[in-house]
């Protein structure tokens, strides 16, 4: 396999766990108390062991299948804890919140279970199926801006001019608190377990899982490696630590739309700076190989923000930031995906394993060469899903002809067996999207 360019930058780490643990905004306790109340709330989402990556790595992996939580994500638990300890008062004045689709539907889903009146802003790109599915749990949805930056802004303008409470994605206490929740059921599922890797955003989930894992397995004498990995085009966290202070990014563009955050919480900030072992990064190709291996060999459906940390085990990330194999457990957050979102995403895995390659190629112009190309593709047991051919460009002669061809093969090696029987047989394939 070829080993992509990763970033990874490690977080400074206190020598005293538990004088760091003493000085964070959210303790173990107020985890322990936030599990407390989501007992009969939220699903206690199965472990899966997974064969196909432990091959993969060389030590046994489970997978954290948030992406079967109720609403399809992590996001609800910290949502029914920040909501379950407003006062009455609060209550009656109701929440409002901004997100691309998880956070939304999690505030909605709490919303709903506590009766209280729930106002989300959306920005105007935000699928239509997370748009629909928020509105079926009672919340009001309304459309603003460009991006969730912009939503935000509109959703705090909102709770300033009414009095309703704003219910951050991840920079409050009773939220990071309810995320970490998931730590302790690993550790509970998964006593054994050494690392534990994650997708980060704004970082409430990571916050609070670090808090949970490093603060339990202290009390049991032991330590768990804690790893959040970001989109290499959405990686606020690695400039933020290295500078020890929060560095917002210019831009944002990645699939894993769920981790699309241009500046770490500033709470969470303070908890993984202390505590996180390191935040690594994935390219967008392996997001979406990732995400079709998931599909694949686990059967499970996945977000790309919720695959980045299998996508960080498929691609041997861990190991080159210095990470030996170990008993690991991975965190997939959430599994609410757009159908034309996971069908561009499917492609893309599919062509960067080498399974789906456009190949371009000139040929004379002559009865029966099409159908020599063909023969070769299928002795070779690749199949031809789409032919372009034109006679018509500046870089053609007189006589010959230019063919596209979109081939679905069985990988890189079936791939390369594929180009070297046309080449073989006088041809010279150009591959378009290798």
């Amino acid at each position: 396999m070829t080993q992509e360019i990763h970033t990874v930058t490690s977080a400074p780490q206190t020598h005293d766990l538990q004088e760091a643990l003493d000085r964070l905004p959210v303790g173990i306790e107020g985890i322990r108390e936030a599990a407390a109340l989501l007992d009969g709330v939220v699903e206690r989402t199965e472990l899966h062991h997974s064969r196909a990556l432990e091959q993969s790595v060389g030590a046994p992996v489970w997978l954290k299948a948030e992406n079967l939580q109720r609403a399809g994500s992590f996001k609800v638990r910290g949502a029914y804890v920040r909501m379950a300890k407003l006062s009455e008062a609060e209550k009656r004045r109701g929440v409002v919140a901004a997100s691309a689709g998880n956070h939304a539907q999690g505030v909605a889903q709490a919303a709903r279970r506590l009766g209280i009146k729930a106002r989300i802003y959306m920005p105007l790109g935000a699928a239509l199926p997370k748009i629909a599915a928020t509105q079926d749990h009672g919340a009001e949805v309304v459309l603003h801006g460009e991006n969730v930056d912009e939503a935000l802004a509109a959703a705090e303008q909102y709770a300033n001019e009414t009095g309703a409470v704003f219910v951050h994605p991840f920079d409050h206490p009773d939220i990071i608190a309810g995320q970490g929740t998931i730590g302790l059921e690993i550790l509970e599922q998964y006593p054994d377990v050494e690392t534990v890797v994650m997708g980060v955003g704004g970082g409430g989930l990571l916050a609070g899982v670090a808090v949970a894992l490093k603060a339990r397995a202290a009390e049991l004498g032991r330590t768990i490696n804690v790893i959040g990995v970001q989109a290499e085009n959405a990686a606020a966290y690695p400039p933020s630590l290295a500078a020890d202070a929060l560095v917002p990014l210019d831009t944002v563009r990645t699939i894993a739309d769920g981790i699309a955050v241009g500046r770490p919480g500033q709470l969470p900030f303070q908890i993984i700076r202390e505590l996180v072992d390191d935040v690594v990064t994935v390219s967008e190709d392996a997001l979406a190989r990732a995400l079709v291996f998931l599909l694949e060999r686990s059967k499970l459906v996945v977000e790309p923000a919720g695959a980045v940390g299998v996508a960080a085990l498929l691609e041997g990330t861990l190991e080159a930031a210095g990470y030996e194999p170990s008993r690991t457990a991975v965190v997939l957050s959430g599994g609410n995906i757009d159908p034309l979102l996971m069908l561009k995403v499917i492609q893309r895995g599919l062509a960067a394993a080498g399974r789906y390659i456009t190949v371009r190629m000139m040929l004379q112009d002559r009865p029966g060469e099409l159908a020599r190309i063909s023969r070769i593709i299928a002795e070779n047991d690749a199949n031809v899903t789409r032919v372009d051919h034109t006679r018509i460009g500046g870089e053609l002669s007189m006589g010959d002809v230019a063919i596209t061809i979109d081939l679905e093969t069985k990988g890189t090696q079936h791939s390369e067996w594929v180009l070297d029987a046309l080449r073989h047989d006088g041809y010279d394939p150009q591959v378009l999207n290798g």
